[in-house]
């Protein structure tokens, strides 16, 4: 590893200096000629027939250029599979929810286009509503969607067998029940986007994603226009974190504005629209029955999850399955069945969150506490005798090949002072463990390869063309990184043209957490084509054979002999008076079973790769308050190899942030009458800088994937669940109850506190 000249070290990223001198333009930053403003009519109603819809008050008013309704639509419904093909962009029959799109607006100024949403008169015939996911299962009212009964969206059901006999020999079962609110990704950046019809009637488009190409096809399919007509551009993104992948009403509604009008359009969503119109996280009820034997292994397992999935399916198969997959590639177990029910309510849209899952894995991680309380043994030991080991199989049939859970669980324990601090810390101090795994990837048919391009300059620098997206991770400058290493240049000789449908090949995007494995591999294998090139011009100037070749610091050398060298730019140009330019391609195809499916078929390869980390939290709690100080947290994570140190150490702090700090203490809705009530900063409560703990130790364990990049794999999810799971058990070590409800608010905490004293 020592012989890498940029991989591995710690550097700024490449965007860093444009971001925090304010030149990185967001999609509210675009200024186009002749842009009108848009925007966008919304139910009132949770549940209602829409009767009649009346807009020449608004075409009438000075100023409007365009209205349009579900009448202007094509009547395509979008959902991720087709089976899930559920919500059309504009509502023509039904509203489901509180903020449901029932018509557009462009108009030449804010003020103008607000005015018109007013003057929209909208005739509904108010329907029965459901909140609860449990409520809604037992509806005898009308059905959010009239195919599904019982409103069930998805049921997912996996059953690796011989549960019930494995039961019957485990030494102490426990049942238990935990449950967890809704959550927001809360991005820095409100949605936002901008959309034109070109003069060869092309429909270009900026906006926030996770995936250009996952944004084109929809909008593809919506105008019924070829793909190559969809021209998704790059844009500076302000976080993601699972809710920007894929396609929302109001991209095809800018468009079809912007189509309408034959001017651009820009759509800026306030922040109480980023919170109900674009996803969030699911609530859930989660029940685990887990029997073990004497020693605290994992005989059998059977987990039954609830999740309130919201008016429409958005990536419902996906979300009911991961937090199950997280489970069963963390922990080893000797049988499992897993029941995941997705329900429609009349809520807004839930969609895969990087921190989903809190109510199931927690309470996971709960019940092995206790179970290790009875067993007399300690967390970590109970966590060890089930922890995954590399060359296993998980229950589903994926094999794990690099693996250092251990690792991450040892180190965590030392750098923490677990093994001193636990069970001797002073009353209502406590400290806890979590552990997860999150996998790398995931079938996604022809969208889960990439294919990159590098082409030179007479200046002896390149540029590099990869269909990755930077949500704000960092995933520019590891391309940036990978090519430079390659390549044999400094970062600065690389042009990174990155996340443009038309420029470049399809890729999954920042989704499933295979930019680096993936796209970051076909960057790899495009620039060592690329060098093999180079050598071969070279190898014929300095008379050596290309096998004996190397390039470091914009240099060509022979490797037993520096000395003898020439500048990369000088082979370039040499290339390019022999009539021959410098350039390659190169792509990378995870192996997968391309059978496995998420509810007909959830058994086989998921991903090539898999993240395993911990998170030790040590809290102290105020028993008078109910508020939790957290005094330190430790986060050991296994990336596979370290691509920049730098950059892992942010994605493990911000992992904490959203995992533990606010998802576990603070983050959580609030309802009344399917109306969210707190949508804004003011009343959700994001953890801010001040509110971060004061002590933050940061591991990097490395396994070296065989398959990955210089070894490397997902970085950084690991540490968003395994740092709720830590919080978690903190608290309740604290305070000496087992919690069951998320997130651990004051209130929760004092009821506690109450209860066991009485």
């Amino acid at each position: 590893m020592s012989d890498y000249t940029i991989i591995g070290k710690r550097m700024p990223r490449v965007d860093s200096r444009a971001k925090v001198m304010g030149k990185a333009k967001f999609t509210a930053d675009l200024k186009l000629p002749g842009m009108l403003v848009g925007k966008i009519k919304r139910s009132p109603y949770a549940h209602a027939k829409i009767l009649n819809i009346n807009t020449s008050k608004a075409m009438a008013l000075p100023g409007v250029k365009a209205v349009v309704t579900g009448k202007d639509t094509q009547g395509i419904k979008w959902g991720v599979f087709a089976y899930t093909r559920d919500q059309e962009f504009i509502q023509t029959q039904k509203v489901r929810y509180i903020g449901d799109e029932v018509a557009g607006v462009a108009a030449v100024d804010e003020e103008t286009a607000i005015k018109a949403l007013d003057l929209i008169e909208v005739t509904y015939e108010e329907l029965p509503a459901v909140f609860d996911p449990m409520a809604a299962m037992a509806s005898q009212t009308d059905l959010i969607h009239e195919d599904f009964p019982d409103n069930i969206n998805i049921h997912v059901n996996i059953d690796t067998g011989h549960v019930d006999e494995n039961f019957k020999k485990a030494h102490y079962i426990r049942e238990d029940t935990f449950v967890a609110s809704e959550e927001s990704y809360f991005q820095a950046e409100p949605y936002a986007i901008a959309a034109r019809f070109d003069h060869e009637d092309c429909l270009e488009v900026w906006m926030p994603n996770g995936g250009p190409h996952m944004k084109a096809k929809p909008l593809s399919n919506a105008f019924k226009i070829p793909l190559h007509k969809v021209k998704v551009r790059k844009i500076a993104i302000g976080g993601a974190f699972g809710g920007r992948s894929e396609i929302c009403p109001v991209d095809y509604i800018c468009a079809l504005l912007a189509k309408k009008t034959k001017q651009p359009v820009k759509i800026e969503f306030t922040r109480e629209e980023n919170t109900i119109a674009t996803r969030q996280g699911h609530s859930m009820i989660t029940t685990h029955k887990t029997g073990v034997d004497k020693d605290g292994r994992v005989l059998a397992r059977e987990t039954t999850c609830y999740m309130d999935g919201g008016a429409y399916s958005s990536t419902g198969p996906i979300a009911t399955s991961v937090p199950f997959l997280s489970m069963e590639q963390a922990y080893r177990m000797g049988s499992v069945r897993y029941n995941g029910y997705r329900i429609y309510t009349n809520k807004p849209i839930r969609g895969m969150i990087r921190t989903h899952g809190r109510g199931f894995a927690c309470g996971l991680d709960t019940q092995l506490d206790m179970i290790a309380e009875n067993l007399g043994i300690d967390p970590v030991e109970i966590r060890l005798k089930n922890s995954r080991q590399p060359g296993e199989y998980t229950s589903t049939k994926s094999y794990v090949d690099s693996c250092a859970m251990d690792e991450t669980i040892n180190k965590a324990v030392e750098k923490s002072g677990f093994k001193e601090k636990w069970g001797k810390l002073p009353p209502f101090h406590g400290i806890g463990i979590g552990t997860n795994s999150v996998q790398t990837g995931f079938p996604m048919g022809i969208r889960g390869g990439s294919q990159s391009f590098i082409k030179f300059n007479e200046d002896g620098e390149a540029t590099v063309m990869s269909g990755v997206v930077d949500n704000g991770q960092g995933n520019d400058n590891m391309l940036v990184q990978i090519a430079a290493e390659e390549l044999g240049l400094l970062p600065e000789d690389i042009h990174l043209v990155s996340a443009d449908t038309e420029t470049t090949s399809s890729d999954p995007g920042s989704y499933s957490q295979v930019s680096t494995f993936v796209g970051g591999q076909a960057v790899k294998n495009a620039a060592a084509n690329c060098r093999e090139k180079l050598f071969k011009v070279a190898s014929k100037i300095l008379k050596v054979a290309p096998e004996t070749l190397a390039a470091a610091n914009r240099m060509i050398f022979v490797k037993n002999d520096p000395e003898k060298s020439i500048p990369i730019r000088k082979v370039v140009r040499i290339s390019l008076l022999n009539f021959t330019s410098v350039n390659a391609e190169g792509g990378y195809w995870p192996r997968v079973d391309m059978k496995r499916e998420w509810v007909s078929n959830p058994y086989g390869q998921m991903c090539e790769a898999f993240s395993f980390g911990t998170t030790i939290v040590e809290v102290k709690v105020d028993p008078d308050t109910g508020q939790v100080e957290v005094m330190e947290v430790t986060a050991a994570q296994d990336v596979g190899y370290a691509l920049n140190p730098l950059v892992l150490e942010g994605q493990f702090e911000g992992s904490i942030a959203m995992g533990g700090q606010g998802g576990m203490l603070t983050e959580y809705h609030e309802w009344k009458d399917g109306r969210c009530i707190n949508t804004t900063m003011l009343d959700y409560k994001l953890p801010l800088a001040c509110d971060m703990p004061p002590k933050i130790n940061n591991i990097i364990v490395e396994s070296i994937d065989p398959k990955g990049p210089y070894g490397a794999k997902e970085a950084g999810m690991s540490i968003a669940m395994s740092a709720a799971q830590g919080y978690s058990s903190a608290v309740s070590n604290a305070i000496g109850v087992y919690m069951d409800s998320f997130p651990l608010t004051p209130d929760k905490i004092l009821a506690a506190i109450k209860e066991k004293k009485q």
